[in-house]
C-alpha cells in the first residue's frame, strides 16, 4: 500500500445540513497543497495566496471561485485530469467510515445537486480515523488531538482555529487566510499520521475500499 502515494484531503462547509454548502477543499501531497475556496461572490482580499503562503511558510496553489457550483466543476476537473492519472490513494480523516463520516458524503451530495459526476471512481481510498481508533492507544478521538499526542504541535500551532466548527464562522465573516490556513493544517496532518500509520502497522490494519460507483 506504501507503492501509492497519499493524497490527504479535506473539506469546510457551511453546516451539516443538506442545503448547506462547500467553501473549501484542500489536498496535500508530498509535493504540494492544493486549496479550492468558494468566496460565494464576494472579492477576496488583495493578494491574499501570497498572504496565505506567507503565514504557512510552505506554498500551496490556491484557486478561487464565485460559486460552490464553479469549485465543484474544477474540482472535478483536477480529480479527473490530475489526481485520477496517479498511483494514489485518497486519504481522510473520519472522511468515510463504515458507521459514518463526513467529507465524503457530504460531496456526494453536492455534486449531486449540481448534476456533476462523482470523480473519484478510480481511486482506492483509505480512512486514518479507523488505524488509530484500533491500532493506537491515544487518549481522544480527533485530528488535532491524535496528531498533537502522537507526533507533535507543529502543525496544531499553525491552526488558527481550536475547533473546525470555527471554520463556519470565519467564511462567513469572509476570514479567508484563517480557513484555508485551518484547512491546509488539517490536511497536511492528516497525510502526517497516514504516513505515521504506515510505519508502525501492516497492511491487514488498514481498510482499503473501493470508490467506484456500481453505474
Amino acid at each position: 500500500m506504501t507503492e501509492l502515494t497519499t493524497i490527504a484531503f479535506d473539506i469546510e462547509t457551511t453546516g451539516f445540513e443538506t442545503e448547506d454548502e462547500l467553501t473549501a477543499i484542500g489536498f496535500d501531497s508530498a509535493v504540494s497543497s492544493r486549496v479550492f475556496l468558494n468566496t460565494g461572490g464576494t472579492t477576496p482580499p488583495i493578494a491574499l495566496a501570497d498572504r496565505v503562503n506567507d503565514t504557512l511558510q510552505t506554498p500551496i496553489q490556491l484557486s478561487l471561485h464565485d460559486s460552490e457550483q464553479e469549485l465543484l466543476t474544477e474540482l472535478v476537473t483536477f480529480v479527473t485530469s490530475t489526481l485520477t492519472q496517479r498511483d494514489a490513494k485518497l486519504v481522510a480523516y473520519n472522511g468515510e467510515r463504515w458507521n459514518g463520516g463526513f467529507d465524503l458524503p457530504f460531496l456526494r451530495t453536492r455534486l449531486c445537486t449540481h448534476g456533476l459526476e462523482w470523480p473519484f471512481g478510480t481511486l482506492p481510498y483509505v480512512d486514518v480515523m479507523d488505524v488509530f481508533e484500533k491500532r493506537f492507544n491515544t487518549s481522544g478521538d480527533s485530528l488535532s488531538g491524535v496528531y498533537g499526542e502522537l507526533i507533535g504541535s507543529e502543525l496544531n500551532d499553525l491552526d488558527p482555529f481550536a475547533d473546525s466548527g470555527e471554520a463556519v464562522t470565519a467564511w462567513e465573516k469572509r476570514a479567508y487566510e484563517p480557513l484555508i490556513t485551518h484547512n491546509v493544517a488539517d490536511i497536511r496532518r492528516t497525510r502526517a499520521l497516514m504516513d505515521l500509520a504506515e510505519r508502525y502497522c501492516s497492511k491487514s490494519d488498514f481498510s482499503m475500499k473501493s470508490l467506484d460507483p456500481i453505474a
